[in-house]
């Protein structure tokens, strides 16, 4: 990373400590901008004339070291690239890499729709999100301008997802250009042969375009050449190649790549990388067809987790896509902030004043399996989330983030007495040791329920019959 302390950045900005930015000071300000939680242009003073020099050099050092690209236009745009760091541990991966699906000139009109609009409403639940594709890949298999032309229209039609026009022939993108220049779309690809005639076309229509060369030097060529014509909103492709060693050498390229522009500060190469796993499922065709998707799943493990901002897919079938976007979610989840739910008072099916009141801390993982395992059990009940900075219930009671005063807190905050009239707690069996402080603090009759959600049911039977 080019910046390494508040201090690099503090020196930069005013110093007066207005608050204006949300921050007591300024050097609690600078380390939010070099997490990225806060933006440059929250500091009102800087934005200043008299602070042009200072802003612009702020900018430049907080920069990402790979370049961040717009793919679309409005709420369904996405970011590629913006990342700072080889390894999220470092800090972060920002901006997780948009999941694009292909459809074909060739393909008739229901099978475009089809996919197309499989591809636009697809949603999966987990972990408190909705997990979604992202992008529509338009390939010219005819070759033919005006066939491209026709399908990207169709597409245009039935979607509002950002496109990527696929074809090494300027004519056919030049026919897909026409038809949506203004959605802004990503060109797929220059390469040696055709550059000049695709710069032509990128500088005419102000789109991102992909570079492609499994040669890193002259991939390096072709972008320092594209920068050096004004032209610097670049993806990479350093080839994508499903089996045996050229598998071997699309995972060696994609990190000489990363490093290159991270570790080594090379600027030629310093843009997102893309990856196409769907090439495992194109290029064996009458293959088996779960064979197919093992080799396209190989393919996206490998480039999501080393440095793929942008993927390419053919294959629909469930068990290829969901291990893909569980990953993604997984390695573009902050390390440093858990996944965490709202706190707060929760009715479990229809609960009534005899009905128990269980607790439960706000890590995502935690809330979601006992609200599952409470409601697929049918217990009507109250489940009150406590703020735990969303660490899970054994770890927060070692932390000390779960403690009698901030459930006293959630408690009050709540009314959650207001809803029950035996004044009972039930705590989760990890927290046991809080039991009689809780007591304590908040008033209430405090039971242990089990170390396991999984087990209330059983628990209910032996212990809250009796109770009620």
């Amino acid at each position: 990373m080019k910046v390494q302390s508040p201090l690099e950045v503090y020196n930069y900005l005013p110093g007066t400590n207005c608050k204006e930015c949300g921050e007591e000071t300024c050097m609690a300000f600078a380390s939010k901008l070099i997490d990225r939680s806060k933006s440059l242009d929250l500091c009102k003073e800087i934005l200043d004339d008299s602070y042009k020099e200072e802003y612009e050099k702020l900018k430049e050092m907080l920069s990402p070291e790979i370049k961040e690209i717009i793919i679309g236009i409005g709420d369904k745009a996405v970011h590629v690239g913006g990342e700072d760091v080889l390894y999220r541990h470092q800090l972060t991966f920002y901006n997780q890499p948009p999941f694009a699906y292909d459809v074909t000139d060739v393909m008739d009109e229901k099978e475009i729709t089809e996919r197309v609009n499989f591809v636009s409403n697809y949603k999966k639940f987990y972990v408190g999100s909705f997990l979604r594709l992202d992008m529509i890949a338009i390939r010219s298999v005819s070759d033919d301008p005006k066939k491209f032309a026709e399908c990207v229209k169709k597409v245009k039609d039935l979607t509002e997802l950002p496109l990527i026009l696929m074809s090494f022939n300027p004519d056919v993108l030049e026919a897909g250009l026409e038809v949506v220049k203004d959605k802004r779309p990503l060109v797929y690809a220059a390469n040696e042969d055709n550059w000049q005639k695709v710069a032509e076309l990128i500088d005419k229509y102000k789109v991102p375009v992909v570079l492609f060369s499994p040669d890193l030097d002259k991939l390096a060529s072709l972008a320092k050449t594209f920068v050096e014509m004004g032209m610097n909103e670049l993806i990479l492709d350093p080839g994508t190649y499903p089996s045996g060693k050229q598998l071997m050498s699309t995972f060696e390229r994609f990190i000489k790549l990363r490093r290159s522009a991270i570790k080594d500060g090379n600027k030629d190469v310093a843009f997102p990388i893309i990856g196409i796993p769907a090439i495992a499922s194109l290029v064996s065709k009458g293959k088996d067809e779960l064979e197919q998707a093992i080799s396209e799943s190989i393919l996206t493990i490998l480039e999501t987790i080393k440095y793929g901002d942008l993927l390419v897919f053919h294959n629909i079938a469930p068990y290829v896509i969901l291990p893909a976007i569980h990953l993604r979610f997984n390695i573009y989840t902050d390390p440093r902030s858990p996944v965490r739910v709202e706190p707060g008072l929760f009715e479990m099916g229809t609960p009534d004043e005899n009905s128990p009141l269980f607790l439960t801390t706000n890590f995502a993982l935690t809330y979601f399996t006992v609200k599952s395992d409470l409601e697929s059990n049918n217990i009507n009940s109250y489940l009150l989330v406590v703020d735990s900075d969303g660490i899970c219930v054994e770890a927060s009671v070692a932390g000390g983030q779960l403690n009698p005063g901030k459930i006293k807190e959630a408690i009050e905050a709540t009314k959650a007495k207001e809803k029950i009239k035996h004044n009972t707690l039930v705590l989760p069996g990890l927290a046991a040791r809080l039991s009689g402080s809780t007591e304590d603090e908040t008033g209430m009759k405090v039971l242990v329920g089990p170390t396991d959600s999984g087990r209330i049911a059983k628990w209910m039977e032996d212990h809250w019959q009796t109770k009620a």
